[in-house]
């Protein structure tokens, strides 16, 4: 017995499932604009919502990833927001 082994955790794929990266940089301009703002804020990305909705969808409407409700990915829709 190997002295101070842990048990090996076994791989989990994503929930989501792959997705093809974006080698054209069709969508680089929404994720440079989402990394500066997580740059400029701390890497607090709830300050950065807006930047990273677009790149979501920039990637969705270019079909690099599955279109999806964004509520389903923790998103509120612009008029829910204004409720508070």
């Amino acid at each position: 017995m190997p002295i101070g082994s842990q048990k090996a955790l076994k791989p989990k794929p994503p929930d989501k499932g792959s997705f093809p990266l974006d080698h054209d940089g069709e969508c680089r301009d929404h994720m440079m604009k989402f990394l500066s703002c997580l740059k400029e804020k701390g890497s607090d990305n709830s300050l950065c919502r807006d930047e990273s909705r677009a790149y979501l969808q920039c990637r969705m409407d270019r079909d690099l990833m599955t279109k999806e409700d964004f509520r389903k990915l923790g998103y509120k829709e612009p008029d829910e927001i204004n409720l508070r």
